[in-house]
């Protein structure tokens, strides 16, 4: 098909035609605002998502800090696999100082076969609680980015079914003014074939 005619049959909606309706005009019109709310609003959600993400990651990175903590149970390796495979880490109990000169104690994932007063490194807040590892520059970087990802497609979802939604409505209109047209032409047609 030349790209000249494929051009004209994509856009009838906005060509002066006799047959064109009303209904038609509104659907253009919906169509193509479904497709700039996808391109500028989901390009702007991904963006404002992936940053925000972005800000609280380097927040966790600046706020935790590793310390070193001592074992207080033996962490044994695991016996042997089960379905599904074990994991290299189990949870144990572990004594730290906080950077106040404060002792404290608490409950970590540490690595199996450990024996009980090993040094490992454990992350704390800066209330001192234990929590997880903040994620790396580069891991930081990618989880953003999913999110930013994630953000966008939620909102695409949420604008094409609007958009179809819109359509679909449209359609039933459509469907019962063709009835009610019907209805009024169909009775004049009274000559049947047998």
């Amino acid at each position: 098909m030349p790209r000249d005619t494929y051009a004209k049959k994509r856009l009838w909606r906005w060509r002066s035609n006799p047959l064109r309706r009303r209904d038609d005009i509104v659907e253009a019109w919906i169509v193509l605002a479904v497709w700039m709310v996808f391109a500028v609003g989901g390009s702007v959600a991904g963006l404002v998502t992936a940053h925000a993400a972005d800000a609280v990651f380097a927040r966790q990175r600046t706020e935790r800090q590793s310390v070193r903590a001592v074992l207080l149970n033996d962490v044994p390796s695991p016996r042997a696999a089960t379905v599904g495979g074990t994991s290299d880490r189990r949870m144990t109990t572990v004594r730290w100082t906080t950077a106040d000169g404060s002792t404290r104690t608490g409950k970590t994932l540490v690595d199996t076969g450990r024996k009980a007063g090993s040094r490992v490194t454990v992350w704390q807040d800066g209330q001192g609680r234990l929590t997880a590892a903040p994620p790396s520059s580069t891991e930081a970087t990618i989880e953003s980015g999913l999110l930013g990802a994630a953000a966008a497609a939620g909102l695409a979802g949420l604008v094409f079914g609007a958009g179809a939604v819109a359509r679909w409505r449209l359609d039933r209109r459509r469907v019962d003014e063709w009835g009610r047209e019907w209805d009024q032409v169909g009775p004049r047609w009274g000559h049947k074939t047998s």
